[in-house]
């Protein structure tokens, strides 16, 4: 005999998967709010963003000098200068070995570009120089039909340039507060709030500035992983600005995406230029490899160690980030999931019923029998 369902649990059930469906579509509109919000207001929440990782990198040196006895402004203004310091001297390390072999690599493009057209006037593409030069004019029709476009193109980049530099200048100046009087913002925000909020956000915003400073850290080793490997291929294939190719792929580590194919596009080019296209490919083997292992490997294990979040959670964390922010949500996916993850973390703590000891059961003793 086959059972029936009951009418009552089936209402029961309707119910409670009404009210949670209604409960789960306010939270919901509630993070949509909160994103517009963050959307319009993200001209001051950008630098404020960037200057968080930079605190992040920057603390523990102002943490040494403070303990030390040195004066808070003057322990961030110097830990600020020697930043602006280091930043400049990256700079200059990229910069004047490039300008110093600019004719050498503007001689090796020049002749790259004759090979690559002998190649293509042999077989068994067999492309004539009639057909190369239609192909220039055509390029060139386009170009000029084209101006307006880019004239845009050009505008834009300029004014995003002249934003990227407000920004980067207003996150030094937040860093520099952020070092001085960091250590005084959890117990200002204690005072500020009421009841027992005073307690659980600043305990939440001390676990999410570690969590924060974990990442910085980790993505700061995975990039040196990448830089080690891709310089020591390229020192190994005999190609020229090794170092500063190894810095610029440090660097670009901490912009996912984007950061990798330039550094990438960058060293291969001047292999190409410099070494022919045999060793142009195998330093493009060499990237590929090193991104595989970083990308699938190294990355997700270092951070899911440092964030306590999984290896696949990482990895969909940035393809959903990207996918929705492009190469800003690429770079926050981790460290927000991350907050994410403390957030919750931290409610399972306040919302779970303590842990119940077992009861121990008195030893029992027989009564003792006369002799």
């Amino acid at each position: 005999m086959s059972a029936t369902l009951s009418s009552t649990r089936t209402r029961a059930a309707l119910r409670t998967s009404a009210r949670v469906s209604v409960e789960l579509l306010l939270v919901l509109v509630m993070a949509g709010v909160a994103l517009w919000f963050l959307g319009r207001m993200w001209s001051i929440v950008w630098p404020l963003v960037v200057a968080l990782f930079l605190t992040t990198l920057t603390w523990p040196l102002a943490r040494f000098l403070r303990r030390c006895g040195w004066p808070p402004a003057l322990a961030a203004s110097v830990v600020t200068v020697l930043f602006l310091l280091v930043a400049a001297g990256i700079v200059a390390l990229i910069a004047v070995p490039v300008a110093s072999q600019s004719g050498e690599l503007a001689d090796g493009v020049v002749e790259g570009i004759e090979k690559l057209r002998e190649w293509a006037a042999g077989p068994p593409l067999n492309i004539g120089d009639d057909q190369i030069t239609g192909a220039f004019d055509a390029a060139t029709a386009r170009i000029k039909d084209s101006v307006g476009s880019m004239v845009t193109t050009v505008v834009t980049g300029v004014s995003t340039v002249f934003s990227g530099v407000v920004t980067a200048v207003l996150a030094l100046f937040l860093m520099f507060f952020f070092l001085k009087d960091g250590p005084r913002f959890l117990p200002w925000l204690t005072r500020q709030l009421p009841g027992r909020l005073a307690t659980d956000v600043p305990t939440v915003a001390a676990r999410g500035w570690d969590t924060l400073g974990a990442f910085v850290r980790s993505q700061a080793f995975v990039g040196l992983l990448d830089a080690v490997f891709i310089g020591l291929g390229l020192w190994i294939l005999g190609v020229p600005l090794v170092l500063p190719l190894a810095v610029l792929t440090f660097v670009s580590a901490f912009v996912p995406i984007v950061g990798a194919l330039f550094a990438g596009l960058v060293a291969v080019l001047i292999a190409l230029v410099s070494n022919g296209l045999t060793d142009a490919l195998l330093v493009l083997a060499i990237i590929v490899v090193v991104q595989q292992l970083e990308g699938n490997v190294f990355q997700p294990m270092i951070q899911s160690r440092g964030l306590g979040l999984h290896a696949a959670v990482i990895l969909l964390a940035v393809t959903l980030g990207g996918s929705l922010a492009g190469v800003v949500g690429s770079l926050l996916a981790v460290p927000v999931a991350a907050l994410i993850a403390v957030v919750w973390n931290y409610l399972r703590e306040q919302l779970s019923d303590p842990p119940q000891e077992p009861e121990t059961e008195e030893p029992h003793t027989g009564a003792a029998v006369p002799s």
